[in-house]
């Protein structure tokens, strides 16, 4: 193949090509502010209290979720894909713990990530160790939380919801495949003493790029707490957390 028939961008002269960049530059510089306008609402949210109180199973016995946060303010949660019956976990689910990089900031800032699926916590240890992963990972086999977070899709057990549409809606445009069994997303959660509450939750392409600490923390309350951002008044800066 010359590389004539190989598909390219166009070719120019450095002037060209240093104009359109400027051009592009005023416009990524616009989607990043945009961004943190978005991330400023969303540390706005109101949240939720959470009546249920759900249990998990870990690799050393039965956990709440209040014990999930290990003492901090924030929970980073991912509805990790993986089915009681399957023999492994999501091939996008585990793209995406793959894909995470180093996220110990995440405890500097007051925040815990933990992984939750309904597979048994032994095929969750296996399927952990086989990957070499540390993430704290906890079974939700006998509870109600997949169901309630629109993370396991069973008519049965609660409404059908995903990424906030209806099974109605979901069925109208089509995607008649979500109705059923495991979906993935993410949810964030916050503690007051002993009581938990839920911030947010994102589903579907809202959480593919949610692979590094500053993202996750931007989907939070207390975001970055960096000076720089527009935050509510008491929200924390620039933390001394450990």
């Amino acid at each position: 193949m010359t590389t004539q028939e190989i598909a390219h961008p166009p070719v120019a002269g450095r002037s060209e090509w240093l104009l359109a960049r400027k051009s592009l530059l005023e416009h990524e510089k616009e989607a990043t502010r945009h961004k943190d306008r978005v991330s400023a609402e969303r540390r706005r949210l109101p949240m939720v209290r959470l009546d249920k109180k759900y249990v998990f199973e870990g690799p050393d016995g039965l956990v709440t979720i209040a014990q999930l946060f290990e003492g901090r303010a924030q929970l980073i949660v991912y509805h990790f894909m993986f089915d009681p019956e399957w023999d492994k976990g999501c091939g996008g689910c585990t793209w995406f713990v793959d894909s995470l990089g180093d996220i110990s900031g995440l405890n500097r800032s007051n925040t815990t990530f933990a992984l939750i699926s309904r597979a048994p916590i032994a095929k969750l240890e296996e399927y952990k160790a086989k990957k070499g992963w540390k993430q704290k990972w906890v079974s939700s086999f006998d509870s109600d939380f997949n169901y309630d977070f629109h993370a396991t899709m069973d008519s049965a057990k609660a409404p059908v919801e995903y990424n906030y549409l209806t099974k109605a809606e979901i069925e109208a445009r089509g995607l008649t495949y979500i109705t059923e069994g495991e979906q993935h997303g993410l949810s964030v959660f916050f503690r007051l003493d002993d009581e938990v509450f839920h911030t947010y939750s994102s589903y579907a392409r809202g959480v593919e790029g949610l692979t590094d600490a500053n993202s996750l923390l931007d989907v939070t309350p207390y975001g970055r707490q960096e000076d720089w951002e527009d935050s509510p008044a008491g929200w924390p800066q620039n933390p001394t957390y450990g």
